[in-house]
């Protein structure tokens, strides 16, 4: 039975804790739907800052500025894990945080968040928790290396992570991570990474979206695409499982659920997500509601989006290294124009001011009649945007040489600078058609230059020399310049 909510309508104001990527295309969906967005962010220059009314400028431990922010909001929502509980629970204070500081408490923690997975039935993979560099050492023996050991806190995008090929090395992967607890997960014969996106309201109303197929390189997501080639029976399974992790956790908005397929056909969780998700950047283009509104319209309680795909989506990752040379300087803006060229691409970047190795920048979207040509354009569209390209305001390295060898001729050089127009004629006044001395002329000349380019006085005037009026002062109007016949009233300057 769904519970009683009162919707929060548009016009009204939406916090978004985190200014990244996620959260810019969660305020442009905001936004088409009439709602005022605010944001909190560390980063005064974050990817959200030109599409929010407000951006509070602070640390996501800064529980007083994440009060702030819900003050003037109607509901509070957020695009990154991060927020700490203090923070979370400030802004609980003054509007609805959703999904709930009691969701990310357990998805903060990988250690929590496994155990709660196991607990609750769900499957995980082989997995030990370490706490002391002694329990790490017990823990490699256990899970028969190879294994990952990764952070319980932080890391995303594969940081936080060591890679155990021996258990000697246990040592090396407690030193490495900080000496901090750490989850040690047995590494598995893998076939496939799938995720799932379910979206809950406070209705109880959830939207399903259809799974998509990941591909990682360096434990960064390279590609995607939606819906995924995968088998119908392991779809519908992965469905069942992120639509009851949903329910049991009592998310309020969306939560990604990521999952392993083993080559021996298990499907297992890895790790879960309570946001808008890089693997469903496919949704703006492949589906009836992107990820985004759908993110808007769940924690705000308005009726879900339909989540059926229209046509097959890939999503390619840009990296700062697409526009960073070898030695990792700046070699411009990628060549967007080639792969915008394709039918069916379109490229999203996130606004970020600085290019750097491993940082995502933005991502190319390819719409296909199936996800195997999807792939296929969107590897296209990333190839030809790396291709060198010549600049249109530069000129050829060969001319340049010439210009420096002083092999142009004269004509050329003449003809390469811009052509000066000639100057009209000069307007006589009825008092230049006396005749003058030298001096008179040169006064006549001065006069004409500091006048403003306004016609000549009628010939009423026989002589109406144009005066400068003393410079006003900063509070008071600007004047042009004006005839010393106007009875003091000056003309004001034109905007």
């Amino acid at each position: 039975m769904k519970k009683k909510s009162q919707p929060i309508l548009p016009g009204s104001t939406l916090g978004i804790l985190g200014g990244g990527q996620l959260g810019r295309m969660m305020a442009m969906a905001a936004r088409t739907l009439g709602y005022h967005v605010r944001a909190l962010d560390p980063d005064a220059s974050c990817a959200s800052r030109f599409v929010v009314d407000k951006l509070v400028t602070a640390s996501f431990e800064d529980a007083d500025a994440a009060a702030e922010l819900a003050r003037g909001c109607d509901v509070v929502t957020l695009e990154i894990e991060k927020v700490s509980q203090a923070s979370l629970r400030a802004a609980a204070k003054h509007a609805p945080v959703r999904p709930s500081a009691t969701v990310l408490e357990i998805i903060q923690d990988r250690i929590k968040q496994k155990t709660w997975l196991d607990k609750h039935g769900f499957p995980v993979g082989p997995f030990s928790v370490a706490r002391t560099a002694m329990q790490l050492a017990g823990a490699a023996l256990r899970m028969q290396a190879p294994a990952y050991v990764k952070a319980a806190r932080g890391g995303y995008d594969g940081r936080g992570q060591f890679f155990l090929t021996a258990p000697e090395m246990a040592e090396a992967a407690w030193t490495e991570l900080g000496a901090r607890p750490c989850v040690v997960e047995r590494a598995l014969s893998i076939e496939a990474e799938v995720s799932i996106l379910v979206a809950r309201s406070p209705s109880g109303e959830t939207a399903v979206y259809p799974p998509s197929l990941n591909h990682h390189e360096d434990r960064i997501l390279e590609h995607c695409v939606i819906p995924a080639p995968i088998s119908p029976a392991i779809a519908k399974r992965a469905t069942k499982i992120a639509k009851e992790i949903a329910d049991a956790i009592e998310v309020i908005g969306l939560l990604v659920v990521e999952f392993f397929i083993t080559t021996d056909g298990k499907l297992l969780v890895n790790e879960l997500a309570p946001r808008p998700h890089n693997t469903f950047h496919g949704t703006e283009v492949g589906c009836l509601t992107s990820q985004f509104e759908q993110a808007v319209r769940a924690v705000c309680d308005l009726p879900l989006g339909s989540t059926e795909p229209v046509r097959s989506v890939a999503v390619y990752n840009l990296l700062g290294e697409l526009w960073l040379s070898s030695d990792a300087s700046p070699r411009g803006s990628p060549a967007f124009d080639r792969a915008l060229a394709l039918p069916g691409v379109r490229v999203h970047l996130y606004g970020k001011r600085e290019a750097r190795a491993g940082r995502k920048m933005g991502h190319i979207s390819a719409a296909a009649k199936t996800p195997k040509a999807a792939v296929a354009l969107v590897k296209k569209a990333r190839a030809i945007t790396r291709a060198e390209r010549r600049w249109p305001s530069a000129r050829p390295s060969s001319t340049r040489r010439r210009a420096r060898s002083g092999r142009w001729s004269r004509s050329k050089r003449r003809s390469s600078s811009p052509r000066k127009m000639p100057r009209p004629p000069r307007r006589a006044s009825q008092g230049s058609m006396r005749g003058s001395t030298s001096s008179t002329k040169r006064s006549r000349r001065l006069r004409t230059r500091s006048a403003d380019k306004r016609p000549a006085p009628s010939s009423s005037i026989s002589r109406a020399p144009w005066t400068l009026r003393p410079k006003p002062s900063a509070s008071s109007r600007a004047f042009a310049i004006s005839p010393s016949n106007t009875r003091g009233h000056a003309s004001p300057r034109p905007p």
